[in-house]
């Protein structure tokens, strides 16, 4: 058995919580956030991990642990998937959970066959198109609606681990829990990335008594580094999750306790209810794929925008020789950058809940389409304005602009097993820490927050406004490239609407300039969502930001906290990669 341990974070910097209104959302996405946060990053390792039988590659040790102890006795990657997510919800608490929602792309080996589970969190009935809106009708500012009840959507992740393991699952149930469970009880140190989070937001944390008593000590710190921290709660949950599957979430007991902690919030309580809880389902949709350099790139498709503007970023540069620009070249950033800021342009305009809008998806990533776009690129000039493109639906032509933000906290894994199944699955409770709200041991969502605070911009809808039932725009892209008909490539990663160009480039380092998925990996991050060059910092993308000031680009020089974490099936081999920004592991044999 070979063990990775990338991206053992030896200290944190206090996080900065930017407080911005909803106005200048797009101008402030930029801005550093608290998962963005971290010290000096290791990247001396370039060598994937080799595995022949099974592989998991997650972003924390203890999950990593819990995912591999279960294919080792034979369980199969669904198997593995609950285990793993369980154990996140612990042990990254501020990234994903019970309480949050996710989505799942899976290649069912026995079935040749590529499924796409959307456990996106949904809206309370009750919810008005003012939800959002101040007592003067104004956007309220951005994290006075993510800390409170409001902002906190059903969950669906409790039906997701319970329906998919029914579906696809080897191994027995109750047994997958018991390593979280066992960790709950006796508890696991906190580590150097979760104690930086929690000392970035002991002010909000503070403001909610469960997750007061819970991250912070009786003076009000954050608890330290080190800290064994039990949650008999969460083993509490967890035990009835094991005995009574997802229904004890969505019309029992710990239904109830997370109806309880919304509607008697602290701060802003929120409408959620018995009724949004037992009527919430999990939805199986069709992936979005694309053919790029001769392989189909499979993302999850509406309400995420993952699956298309990856693709459509693909899509775009299959019109260029990105292979002869290189890796960390002017000329392969400006490339990159523009094709990634048409793809936003489109994913504001057209991309929402495909259950409440009629989203031309197919129109979005035809070939033809992705052809006529890359027509206003070229090499070496900067593209002045990106706007959105026409695609083929006019039906869904007469939408407004959607500025709505999304913060960077998320959770990517991914699992091969020895049986041939393939996991790729993002999770996300999506601010830090979410709502700072928990019940039953695990904190809630704000996943309410991604959508757009207002309804109509000069007199035209916003695809991704908030309607009673509607789920809310992502950028999660959990990704399985196929390749002969065969999974070739996992990938996926957290960091807000950046995922999209972090997973993007990653395939690009794997397919046009023959890296190795840790060195893919590893690579400088950049991105260019709405006209502004992200450059993260303390890494070779700086040396860039002269010279694409000189092509007329705006810049800025932040982290870019990526969660990368992939695996590559090739020539009956597996190599995989975890992502040093963080404290990710990967366990194979």
């Amino acid at each position: 058995m070979r063990i990775s341990r990338t991206g053992v974070i030896s200290s944190l910097l206090v996080a900065l919580l930017v407080q911005t209104n909803f106005a200048f959302a797009q101008q402030a996405a930029d801005a550093v956030q608290p998962e963005d946060q971290v010290g000096a990053v290791d990247r001396s390792s370039a060598s994937p991990v080799i595995g022949k039988d099974w592989m998991v590659s997650t972003a924390n040790p203890h999950a990593s642990e819990a995912g591999a102890a279960v294919l080792r006795n034979g369980g199969n990657a669904i198997d593995a998937m609950v285990a793993v997510q369980t154990t996140l919800g612990l042990t990254e608490p501020q990234s994903s959970g019970l309480g949050g929602g996710a989505f799942l792309m899976y290649w069912d080996n026995s079935a040749k066959r590529l499924v796409n589970f959307d456990a996106r969190e949904t809206a309370p009935l009750d919810v008005k198109p003012t939800h959002f809106l101040n007592e003067d009708g104004k956007p309220l500012r951005f994290f006075d609606a993510v800390v409170s009840g409001m902002s906190v959507g059903v969950p669906g992740m409790p039906k997701l681990l319970w329906e998919v393991h029914q579906k696809y699952g080897k191994s027995e149930w109750a047994p997958l829990l018991s390593h979280a469970r066992q960790l709950a009880e006796d508890g696991f140190e906190i580590s150097p990335r979760l104690a930086g989070l929690i000392a970035g937001r002991v002010e909000t944390l503070g403001q909610f008594q469960k997750s007061r008593d819970y991250f912070l000590t009786p003076d009000g710190n954050g608890k330290p580094q080190g800290t064994l921290l039990k949650n008999p709660e969460y083993a509490e949950t967890l035990a009835l999750f094991q005995k009574e599957g997802a229904d004890v979430f969505y019309t029992g007991e710990i239904a109830q306790k997370i109806v309880d902690a919304v509607q008697s919030a602290e701060i802003k309580p929120g409408p959620l209810s018995m009724t949004d809880m037992a009527i919430y389902e999990i939805r199986e949709r069709e992936p979005v794929c694309v053919v790029y350099r001769g392989l189909n790139v499979c993302g999850a498709g509406p309400p995420t925008s993952g699956g298309i503007a990856v693709g459509q970023i693909l899509g775009i540069l299959e019109n260029f020789d990105i292979a002869a620009l290189g890796p960390n070249t002017l000329e392969s950033l400006q490339m990159i950058g523009d094709a990634t800021r048409l793809a936003f342009a489109d994913r504001a305009r057209y991309v929402a809940d495909i259950d409440f809008v009629a989203v031309p998806v197919k129109g979005l990533v035809r070939r033809d389409y992705l052809k006529r776009r890359a027509r206003l690129l070229e090499v070496g000039k900067k593209l002045e304005d990106a706007p959105a493109g026409e695609p083929l639906f006019d039906h869904a032509l007469n939408f407004a602009d959607d500025p709505s933000r999304e913060i960077p906290s998320t959770t990517h894994f991914v699992i091969r097993d020895s049986f041939g199944n393939v996991v790729s699955m993002t999770a996300s409770i999506e601010s830090a820490f979410g709502s700072n709200l928990m019940a039953g041991g695990f904190l809630l969502n704000n996943q309410l927050t991604d959508f757009s605070f207002i309804t109509h911009i000069d007199n035209l809808p916003v695809a991704n406004a908030i309607a009673p039932g509607k789920r809310p725009r992502s950028s999660m892209s959990p990704t399985i490239v196929m390749k002969g008909g065969e999974p070739y490539i996992a990938i996926g990663s957290p960091g807000g609407s950046r995922i999209i160009p972090y997973v993007a480039k990653a395939i690009i380092a794997l397919v046009d300039w023959d890296m190795n998925i840790q060195e893919a990996i590893n690579l400088p991050h950049f991105a260019n969502r709405f006209g502004a060059f992200a450059l993260e910092d303390s890494t070779a993308a700086v040396a860039l930001d002269a010279p694409l000031r000189a092509l007329g680009y705006d810049t800025v020089t932040v982290p870019l906290n990526s969660g990368l974490h992939g695996l590559v099936i090739e020539d009956e081999q597996l190599e995989g990669g975890a992502d040093p920004r963080r404290e990710g592991v990967v366990i194979a044999e």
